[in-house]
């Protein structure tokens, strides 16, 4: 690349650099929306905490070493995005998620049953619940809990709850606690055992489900694994070929192909994806988050 290349290719990078720093300074000055209670870290939290984790490392390492061997800025930053994104290509690490959420609600709603079964109240059932929960459900299960050490109502506290699962199971499950919360009316016990069965009955299916998929999101894993070891094969072994990728210009191509290509990346992770029903209080949630 020679000296007039680079040096348009330095004003791209100073260019981009600078567009950030405006959008940090005005992010700084101005902040985000606040969000709503119990709705969890937000997004650009979850990010930083995956920046500055081993994830995030190995993605900024690769980065820069098919930056140094193909002198390509473009080639640089797509792997390393793609090295940090490779575990959610495929999908399976958020249906593994779901899968252990949706056990961990049913031994959860088995545990009420069978307090309640002794005659304790649901105020004093869901605190002692939390000795046996799950890790996929026990940081939400313990904030509902200090919410109720802190006088919130029942059913404010359980809707919060329900934000915080965000599992269109466990929304039936904790309608039926909030309309015995309201009603206190007999019959929870017989409901809470029906409801962990039917819990059980989808944890099944799931697991079916994720098992048939798993060809799938195979699949997906060598496709992305061919085509960028091919291009990155031609770039470090011929580099004649792609010549026409070290101008500006040809970076700016790149940068269009790269995008189109992750597109695609994106679309096979959909086809591996599994699509989650509607939630049941995802709008009454919402409205009570407004009208507080």
């Amino acid at each position: 690349m020679n000296t007039a290349a680079t040096t348009e290719l330095l004003v791209i990078l100073i260019g981009g650099l600078t567009g950030g720093a405006l959008f940090l300074a005005v992010v700084a000055l101005y902040g985000l929306p606040p969000r709503p209670p119990g709705s969890g870290p937000s997004r650009l939290a979850r990010l930083r905490r995956d920046v500055l984790s081993p994830r995030g490392a190995i993605a900024v390492v690769t980065g820069i070493l098919v930056l140094v061997a193909t002198r390509w800025v473009v080639a640089g930053v797509g792997v390393a995005l793609l090295a940090y994104s490779w575990r959610s290509i495929s999908g399976a690490r958020g249906e593994r998620a779901a899968i252990a959420r949706l056990e961990g609600l049913a031994t959860w709603t088995e545990s009420l049953r069978d307090t309640i079964a002794g005659a304790v109240g649901l105020e004093q059932a869901i605190p002692s619940s939390t000795r046996i929960a799950a890790p996929a459900i026990r940081e939400p299960l313990l904030r509902l809990v200090d919410r109720l050490h802190t006088r919130m109502p029942m059913p404010e506290a359980l809707r919060m709850f329900a934000t915080d699962l965000d599992d269109p199971s466990a929304d039936l499950i904790i309608a039926a606690l909030i309309i015995n919360a309201r009603l206190r009316g007999p019959g929870l016990r017989d409901l809470l055992g029906a409801l962990s069965r039917s819990v059980r009955e989808e944890l099944d299916m799931r697991r079916k489900v994720s098992a048939e998929r798993r060809s799938t999101r195979r699949s997906v894993q060598m496709v992305v694994l061919i085509s960028v070891g091919m291009a990155l094969g031609l770039a470090l072994l011929d580099r004649t070929f792609l010549a026409p990728y070290s101008s500006p210009f040809g970076q700016v191509v790149l940068a269009l192909i790269a995008g189109l290509y992750g597109m695609g990346i994106w679309w096979l992770r959909r086809l591996a994806k599994f699509e989650s029903p509607q939630r049941l209080l995802g709008t009454t949630v919402e409205q009570a988050g407004d009208g507080a």
